[in-house]
């Protein structure tokens, strides 16, 4: 397979490619998320190949375990709404965030400004769709007090920061480095150990993606370069597997596999081991790395990755939100009748935080060059060599 990307693709292309491609993702993923890719063979008499309906069809609103979410039929998850309400703090800040930021306006806004849940077919605080590791939030930041920067000590350690850090990539375009020590002090507020590693992995991973001439393979070579402990070692095994592979159905229980040492949910999705979710060095998220696993598989070509995150089962939303973002940066095209279904089912705007988000982006970078050539000139008068502007 030839890579399908548009490796020259300007900044608001790669932009809205991201962050639309993530939310077709998370909804393409979400009516199969937990089951193992049998069990969705054999629910769909074949794999998944665009939006389905619920997994329990009519009955979505009582059967157990998903009841009342209405997962399916193109309804974006908490992924995407999580995403949103961060580009909704860039805007508000326009200018780089920390923990503080999550504070001031991540949480107000999560527990005070109602807005349309796609699976709750209605509208509610965000608050009231969110699971409980990202209730963590608004429990310990607002309730408890607790220091932004450490309020995510304590939590579980799931993906639940990584999903949503794609706009941190973003906004670091390029410079992956800096999107890894953003997005680490972005998601001090909300996650420990591996799981706040991740989220650094992965806004690393998507700036390198913004990268003009990037390919998945030097995407997975700038997160090896940041990646520390376990989530290191798991992105380079999966990515070794995958490299080995062209298409999804022959990597998916390759790659299941290659990440099992470092998984600690165990092999039932539905009933985590007794050392799930629990800090480790050792050990990593399962989705980052399937995520690029992924990518790498499809040699970047966004049907195809967004199709392997989503038949492979387990958290596979949040796997093929992050697979969709990286490929959407990438430049590979996000096909306009899935986001155009996924847009009027959910009743939202795909576009316009994609818009929002390029805006200051651009107003960023612009702050960014005068605070460096303010550093710069400093520098020179210390005796340090002079740079050119």
């Amino acid at each position: 397979m030839q890579p399908k990307t548009h490796q020259n693709a300007p900044l608001d292309e790669r932009i809205t490619g991201a962050l639309v491609g993530a939310a077709v993702g998370d909804a393409l993923g979400g009516p199969v998320e937990g089951y193992a890719p049998e069990q969705i063979l054999e629910r769909h008499g074949g794999r998944v190949h665009g939006v389905v309906g619920p997994w329990h069809g009519d009955d979505w609103r009582t059967a157990r375990p998903l009841a009342p979410y209405h997962k399916g039929d193109g309804h974006v998850t908490d992924d995407t709404l999580m995403t949103h309400a961060l580009v909704r703090v860039y805007a508000r800040v326009r200018d780089h965030l920390d923990a503080y930021a999550i504070a001031d306006h991540l949480v107000p806004d999560l527990m005070t400004e109602p807005r349309w849940i796609p699976e709750l077919q209605s509208e509610a605080l965000p608050l009231q769709r969110i699971f409980l590791a990202e209730k963590w939030l608004v429990t310990r930041i607002h309730y408890g007090h607790a220091d932004p920067r450490e309020a995510g000590t304590g939590n579980i350690v799931n993906c639940g920061a990584a999903m949503y850090m794609a706009p941190v990539g973003l906004v670091n375009a390029a410079d992956p480095r800096a999107a890894y020590a953003e997005a680490l002090d972005v998601a001090g507020a909300h996650q420990s150990s591996y799981g706040r590693e991740a989220a650094g992995v992965l806004a690393a991973a998507v700036a390198a993606a913004c990268t003009p001439g990037a390919t998945p393979d030097s995407v997975v070579s700038a997160c090896l370069a940041l990646a520390k402990d376990g989530t290191r070692a798991a992105i380079e095994r999966v990515c070794e597997e995958a490299v080995r592979h062209t298409d999804f159905e022959s990597a998916l229980r390759p790659l299941r596999e290659a990440v099992t040492p470092y998984d600690t949910v165990g092999p039932d999705y539905r009933a985590p081991s007794l050392g799930a979710r629990r800090p480790s060095r050792l050990h990593a998220i399962e989705e980052l790395p399937v995520a690029l696993g992924m990518v790498l598989v499809a040699r970047g070509d966004y049907r195809h990755a967004v199709l392997g995150a989503v038949n492979y089962g387990r958290d596979c939303d949040s796997i093929a939100t992050m697979a969709g973002a990286l490929a959407g940066a990438l430049g590979s095209p996000v096909p306009e009748d899935w986001a155009k279904t996924v847009a009027e089912a959910s009743r939202l705007d795909l576009w316009e935080p994609a818009a929002t988000l390029t805006a200051v982006t651009r107003e960023i970078f612009e702050r960014d060059v005068a605070r460096r050539r303010v550093h710069e000139r400093a520098f020179a008068s210390l005796g340090g060599p002079e740079c050119s502007a």
